[in-house]
């Protein structure tokens, strides 16, 4: 990289000799947001030269570690995303660190574009008492541990308890409950890692409460994600008729997905559960309950551990997505030894030559455009196909897609670095 030695950064050599009169920019983060943006350049800007750079290893960012290891048609969006990379006018740096190994000012000097793509890597807090006790988790921090995201290889979740509940009702919450209630024959096809099904397949949990601070018309997650749920093999579905009273006619001129969303919660509540025979075993349950807001994880007699919440009960002011949920002062407790927020991302400051709002986690744009504005060895897309390689051979061994690497410092061996 630039400074120790007073080279260019990294692949920004390959500017020096190209054309005065190519535009030449840097995407910085190789998840969605990153590739689509190098697709848009390369096809509407001829002639672009695109550079993508990445902390890890390994490309694809939420592809790989945030859609669920049983939504693999999701992922089939690599495809294009491995064109796009293989293209003369792209090329991708792996295991280099924007902020560390190069500085965002350097970037700029070398580029007629700086583009900041490289995601939301914190999760918001519950700002309560009790959010920091073992059995407490970010979804962010789940949904890496059981996707194999190298910082959360070692997160190592109690899954002990027969209740867990979940703060949100987002498609990342419905993802979370479908992964912990999903018998384990369909959870071994996917590419989950090996450790997290290991510990899946000792979990004790059979009830999941999905928690939201407003009512069924705010939920934000999609029809799909609920089907899906509600037709989960050995889990039934406890939705409480009462929550949905008179919103059949509250949806009537609602937008289409909306309608068809609440009408499907509707007809989930109201179905008469299916009797189980006799000698097979009790159905695992979920179920979604709404206006309550966390308010403290209470912890358990000798203070080690998280043994259920408090929530407040809420009242809704306003309607639609602008409803505003407001405390009535009743508060309820339930029973739970693992509590799992997903209450949202935010991202954390990239470079100190780059402005950052701290208290929204953002970094301050107009439009998109920013305002106010040692030596590494980098991983090409060959090597990262080598790496692919060898997590697709693994994983046919076990009968699964892909064995997913977990360790950094193995993805480099395999690259020889």
């Amino acid at each position: 990289m630039a400074g120790a030695r007073g080279r260019a950064p990294l692949g920004l050599r390959r500017w020096l000799s190209s054309p005065a009169a190519a535009p030449r920019v840097c995407v910085v983060g190789s998840g969605p947001a990153g590739f689509y943006t190098a697709q848009h350049i390369l096809k509407h800007h001829g002639g672009a030269l695109v550079d993508i750079y990445e902390k890890l290893p390994v490309p694809f960012g939420l592809v790989r570690f945030g859609v669920a290891p049983d939504h693999p048609e999701v992922k089939n969006v690599i495809n294009t995303f491995t064109q796009t990379a293989r293209s003369e006018r792209c090329a991708y740096y792996g295991n280099v660190t924007v902020g560390r190994d190069v500085m965002v000012p350097e970037l700029q000097q070398a580029y007629h574009a700086v583009v900041l793509s490289y995601g939301a890597e914190d999760s918001r807090v519950l700002g309560i008492p009790g959010e920091n006790l073992p059995g407490v988790y970010s979804a962010r921090a789940f949904v890496g541990w059981y996707n194999g995201l190298p910082e959360n290889r070692d997160l190592k979740p109690d899954l002990s308890c027969e209740t867990a509940l979940i703060l949100g009702h987002g498609n990342v919450a419905l993802d979370i409950a479908r992964i912990l209630l999903s018998p384990l024959q369909l959870l071994r096809k996917t590419d989950i890692t090996d450790s997290s099904l290991a510990a899946l397949a000792c979990s004790k949990v059979k009830r999941v409460w999905l928690v939201g601070r407003r009512g069924p018309l705010q939920v934000a997650f999609t029809i799909k994600e609920l089907r899906e749920m509600i037709n989960l093999p050995g889990a039934r579905a406890v939705l409480d008729p009462a929550d949905f009273t008179g919103l059949e006619n509250a949806v009537k001129d609602a937008p289409r997905p909306r309608k068809r969303l609440t009408e499907l919660m509707i007809k989930t509540a109201l179905d008469k559960p299916v009797e189980v025979q006799e000698g097979a075993a009790a159905p695992r349950v979920w179920g979604l309950k709404f206006q309550r807001s966390p308010q403290e994880v209470l912890p358990s007699a000798d203070g080690r551990r998280a043994r259920g919440i408090r929530l407040a009960l809420t009242r809704l002011e306003g309607s639609g997505d602008s409803a505003k949920a407001i405390p009535t002062g009743d508060v309820e407790e339930l029973e739970c030894g693992l509590v799992l927020s997903s209450i949202g991302y935010r991202s954390l400051p990239l470079d100190p030559a780059v402005p950052f709002d701290s208290q929204h986690g953002v970094i301050p744009n107009s439009s998109g455009r920013v305002e106010g504005v040692p030596g590494v060895r980098p991983v090409s897309f060959s090597d990262w196909e080598k790496i692919d390689a060898a997590e697709v051979a693994r994983g046919k061994a076990a009968g699964k897609p892909r064995e997913k690497i977990v360790d950094p410092a193995e993805m480099l061996r395999i690259v020889g670095h």
